[in-house]
C-alpha cells in the first residue's frame, strides 16, 4: 500500500520545507522517491556509490560541481542526472527549488555526515 497522497500539491509540499538543504519525501515509483527541496549556498563534496540522482529546478538555478573544475548550470526548468560514484556538490547562489528522483537507498550526502545530512525517516516526516 502506497502511503503518499493519491495526488501531490508540490507548492503545498514546498510550503512545508523549511530548512534549505532537507529534502522531503512527496511520493514513491517503484524504488524511487520524488522529494522535494529548497537549496541556497553548497551542500557537501559527496557521491552515491550505487545510485544516480536526478535533479529537476523548479525555481531560480542551480550549479552541480564536478571534480576537476566541470560544473553544469542548471536554470528553472532544466533537469540533469548525476552519475553513480560520480563526486559532485551542488551550489545553489540563490534559493532555489527542485525535484529530486533518488532510488529509495540514496543517502542524502552519501557516505559523507554533516549538520546538514537528513535520514530518509526524517526526509519521510
Amino acid at each position: 500500500m502506497n502511503p503518499f497522497a493519491e495526488v501531490a500539491d508540490l507548492e503545498a509540499a514546498f510550503d512545508q520545507v523549511t530548512e534549505h538543504w532537507s529534502p522531503r519525501v512527496v511520493a514513491r515509483v517503484n524504488d524511487q522517491y520524488v522529494k522535494v527541496a529548497k537549496l541556497l549556498g553548497q551542500l557537501v563534496w559527496h557521491s552515491h556509490d550505487d545510485e544516480d540522482e536526478l535533479f529537476y529546478v523548479l525555481r531560480g538555478r542551480l550549479r552541480i560541481e564536478y571534480e576537476g573544475g566541470r560544473s553544469v548550470d542548471l536554470p528553472a526548468g532544466s533537469i540533469h542526472v548525476v552519475p553513480r560514484g560520480v563526486r559532485h556538490n551542488p551550489v545553489a547562489m540563490e534559493e532555489c527549488w527542485i525535484v529530486l528522483i533518488e532510488t529509495v537507498t540514496t543517502r542524502h550526502t552519501g557516505t559523507v555526515d554533516t549538520p546538514r545530512t537528513r535520514t530518509i525517516q526524517q526526509q519521510l516526516g
